[in-house]
This record gives C-alpha cells, sequence and structure tokens, in this order.
C-alpha cells in the first residue's frame, strides 16, 4: 500500500510539475481535479478584465474547464469573426439550450429565454408593438413626464442640501418607474426625494444575485439548495414570489379595465373612453387572435422589465461616470446643445424624441460607454452539432459558448491603439454623422437574429435624459470613492456610483 501511495504522489507531483512549466507564462493553469478554478477564485474580483487578460493571451479563444465531474466546462470567445458566426451565419447552430433555460428559469418562457418557435412568436408579437407609432409617443411622454415630475425635482433637491447622491440607485428607480409604465401602465413611484422602498424593485437584484450564482455554482449544488429551499435559492423564491404577485395583479386590473369598457358596465364618461396604451393592454387585446392565458402574460411582461429596467440603468449609470471623470466631454456635450437649440440662460425644456436626434456627439459618448461598458457583460449559448469556429477552434456537440462583449469593447485588434481610452470622437464620421460599426464588433446590442429590439429605445431615452442632466447639473465624483465593475450578469457597478451634483451655471 505504502508503495502504491508513493507512485500516486510522485505522478502527481510530475503532472504538476509539467503543468506548470507548460503554462508558468499563462495568466490561468489547468490543474487536475481543480480545472481552472483557482485562478479563477483568485481573480474573482476583477473578473471581466481577467478574462480580458486571459482571452488576449489565448488569442481570443479558448476552452474554461472547471472541476471534474461539475460539468462546468465551456468555450469563451472575443474573437469577431467567431461571434459573427455564431450571432449570424451559424445562429440556428447556438441557441439558448435547456441549461440556459434552466438557470434563467424566473424569466419563464419570455423572449430572452426562448428558442425555435416559441421564440420567433415572441419577438414577432414584440416588435409589431414596439413600432407602432403610439408606443413611440408613449416613450416620449412617459419619459418626460418623469424627467419633470421626479428626475429633476430630485436632483436639485439633492443640489440644495449638498447630499452626496447614489446616482445608480437614482437611475435604477428612474428606469423600473418608466419601464412599468410602459409595460403595465403603472407608476410604482420608487424615485421620490423620500427614497422608498419598494419590494419589487429590491426584488430584481436578489434574482440577479440568484442568476450569477447559478451561473458560477455546479448546477448539482443550486439544485439542492433549490430542493432545501436554503441560501441562494431561498432569496430567489421570495424576490419571485414578490414580482409575481405585483405582475398578476397588474394582469387582474387590465383585464378587468378592458372588460369594463368592452362591455360599458357602470361606467362614467371618463371610464368609456379606451383604456391608455400599455404594453400590458396591447397583449391582452392580442388574445382575441389567440388565448394567451395569464402565464404567458407573466413572463412576457417580466421580460420587458428586466429589458428596460436593469440593461438601461447600467448603461445610464456607466456613462455618468465617464462624464464626471471626463469634463470636456461634458463640455462638448453642452455645446452642441447650445448650437442646435440655443436655449436661453436659465431656460430648460426636455428635448423631443426628434430633437435628441440631432445630437451626434452625444450619440457617439454613449455609444463609446457602451463600448467599454456594455451592461450585459456576457451572453451564452448552446451547440446542437460539431462546429469549427472561423479562428479554427473545434466545437463539439453541447458545448457551452460564452462571447464576452465586455473583453470585445478592450479589443486592440477591433478599437486600435487607443482602445482603453473614453473617446467619442471614435464614433464620428468625417460628414459629421455616426459612422457604422458592424454589430459582431459593436456588440453592446448583442448581433444576428437576437440583436436588441429596444434599440432604438434605449438610445433615444439615454439621449433625452442625458441632455437634460448635463445642461442642468455638474457631476462630481466623491472623493475616494472607488468605482469597479460587479460580478453580476448586469453589469452594474460593485460600490454604487456616489456623486455630488450642482446646479450648473451656463
Amino acid at each position: 500500500m505504502l508503495g502504491y501511495t508513493e507512485i500516486l504522489i510522485a505522478f502527481l507531483s510530475i503532472h504538476f510539475l509539467l503543468k506548470w512549466i507548460r503554462y508558468r507564462n499563462s495568466p490561468v493553469i489547468d490543474w487536475p481535479v481543480l480545472g481552472m478554478l483557482p485562478a479563477i477564485i483568485r481573480n474573482a474580483w476583477r473578473i471581466h478584465d481577467y478574462a480580458t487578460l486571459v482571452l488576449k493571451h489565448h488569442g481570443g479563444t479558448l476552452e474554461i474547464k472547471g472541476p471534474w465531474f461539475t460539468n462546468m466546462n465551456f468555450v469563451l470567445t472575443s474573437d469577431p469573426m467567431n461571434v459573427q458566426h455564431i450571432t449570424g451565419k451559424n445562429s440556428s447552430n447556438y441557441p439558448r439550450g435547456s441549461e440556459y433555460r434552466e438557470i434563467l428559469e424566473p424569466l419563464g418562457d419570455g423572449i430572452f429565454n426562448t428558442d425555435d418557435e416559441i421564440w420567433r412568436n415572441n419577438r414577432t408579437m414584440v416588435h409589431s408593438l414596439i413600432k407602432q407609432r403610439k408606443f413611440e409617443f408613449l416613450v416620449e411622454q412617459t419619459i418626460q413626464k418623469k424627467l419633470d415630475s421626479c428626475l429633476i425635482p430630485v436632483l436639485n433637491y439633492a443640489s440644495e442640501q449638498a447630499w452626496e447622491l447614489d446616482l445608480e440607485d437614482v437611475i435604477e428607480r428612474f428606469t423600473f418607474d418608466n419601464i412599468c409604465s410602459m409595460v403595465l401602465g403603472f407608476d410604482p413611484k420608487c424615485l421620490s426625494i423620500e427614497f422608498p422602498k419598494v419590494a419589487y424593485e429590491k426584488a430584481f437584484n436578489e434574482i440577479e444575485k440568484t442568476v450569477m450564482h447559478r451561473h458560477i455554482m455546479p448546477r448539482s449544488f443550486w439544485k439542492l439548495q433549490k430542493w432545501l429551499q436554503i441560501g441562494q435559492e431561498k432569496k430567489l423564491s421570495a424576490a419571485k414570489k414578490i414580482l409575481d404577485q405585483f405582475i398578476h395583479e397588474r394582469i387582474a386590473f387590465k383585464r378587468e379595465e378592458q372588460r369594463r369598457y368592452e362591455g360599458g358596465l357602470e361606467m362614467n364618461d371618463q371610464e368609456k373612453e379606451p383604456p391608455p396604451f400599455d404594453l400590458l393592454t396591447a397583449y391582452i387585446e392580442e388574445e382575441e387572435k389567440g388565448e394567451m392565458g395569464d402565464k404567458f402574460l407573466r413572463d412576457s411582461a417580466f421580460n420587458l422589465l428586466v429589458a428596460g429596467r436593469d440593461t438601461l440603468s447600467a448603461g445610464f449609470t456607466w456613462f455618468f461616470w465617464h462624464i464626471a471623470t471626463h469634463p470636456s466631454v461634458a463640455t462638448k456635450i453642452l455645446e452642441e446643445i447650445k448650437c442646435k437649440f440655443a436655449p436661453k440662460e436659465g431656460e430648460w425644456r426636455v428635448l423631443s424624441t426628434d430633437e435628441v436626434g440631432k445630437l451626434v456627439y452625444l450619440h457617439a459618448a454613449i455609444f463609446e460607454s457602451l463600448r467599454l461598458f456594455p451592461p450585459v457583460p456576457y451572453l451564452h449559448v448552446c451547440t446542437i452539432n460539431s462546429d469549427v469556429l472561423p479562428s479554427g477552434y473545434r466545437i463539439n456537440p453541447k458545448t457551452k459558448v460564452f462571447y464576452s462583449l465586455y473583453a470585445m469593447g478592450r479589443s486592440q485588434e477591433i478599437w486600435g491603439e487607443d482602445y482603453l481610452e473614453f473617446k467619442p470622437e471614435r464614433w464620428i464620421s468625417e460628414n459629421g454623422g455616426i459612422k457604422h460599426i458592424p454589430s459582431y464588433k459593436f456588440i453592446a446590442f448583442n448581433a444576428g437574429p437576437r440583436s436588441c429590439l429596444g434599440k432604438d429605445m434605449s438610445i433615444t431615452e439615454m439621449k433625452m435624459v442625458a441632455s437634460a442632466i448635463i445642461w442642468n447639473y455638474d457631476i462630481q465624483m466623491v472623493e475616494g470613492h472607488h468605482v469597479s465593475p460587479s460580478d453580476s450578469v448586469i453589469l452594474h457597478m460593485k460600490h454604487g456610483l456616489k456623486v455630488k451634483i450642482t446646479k450648473r451655471c451656463i
């Protein structure tokens, strides 16, 4: 027995030594039994930048190997030609997959979490609704109203009181109020001077944490937690219950509102008007073409709320951080507003969707911020059949593939030697318009058949809000506040965005 033990120790020692010699200059080592987990744990505090470093070292694509028997292996890439292949040329071989749907189970059968015919039907319906003129009008009116009645008053008060403000929290509340109004026809009033605690708004954060937890933990581990209702899975159940109750209450209210209108039951003159337009009402009206049921409405509404709250708030937060740390960019945006609209001193109104379309430099600054800090840092698919990527990497069937949007925004091959600089000018063409960059290179809105349907709406909202805030206020970072990306499925800030707001003297 002692002889066998000595042989085993010697074998493992030689194996570890060979691994060390082979990978001594690599930022990640594939150890026996543990795989690459030690390096990942050691760099978890800077996981996005670490993944960027590893990808650069390995030419843009490599297999990440987890501990043995955990089924945590996956291929990671930031090669734009691979991404074009995955999202476009051979997208049918790279669906979300059953494991992805299991991880994102809280989303149900909504547009983000489905494949094949269900996904196509969902996407067709969402596209037909958000392209309606009355929805575009709803977006514009909702943003203008919320800016005038909530965001500007809150920032005014913070300026007068010389508060240190967490701008990330402010923006998350603002975007949640907006998207609830657009999707559910209901304003939860999360954003006010009192900063109320709204349970269903905070439940979103808990669901995000659980989704990230499911990505990094072995499936058997979080499945056991779910079965025992302990740890993060217990928190998920509580958060999901809160959100489901909230959404189902709105569905019931909208159904009753529609029933009363169609039946003309006990209504006063005001109630005889058609119910105000929102996406949930539009979905319910579509039921005449086929029964959808409350589950379909719940899943659709939940997915739209996620799209309009989390990704947009993350994009806003990083943009305002860039503005606070690059005052010359803020100055150029102010000059553009003055040049295009020549507002009088001390006068301001929220710009319309048509007006913000004329702000080219602001548009470029937003795109530059999204390049460096895409709201969704990674996207995940799973192969059906074996494949060979354009880089030459061979993919087996049922292989998880992640493409890193964060790393692609930091690629010298795509963006040139100044790839780490915040430089809006890189987006402006010689004729003064916005340069076209292929979506498989600038991937913040995804690419191919799954490209973001709400891209134009998101850009419009960011430009309306950004122009109003930059014109009215100067944003300064709180001294000593450290900003870094969170290790989550949405690229929030780990410690928020602590700023001081002062009224701008134009």
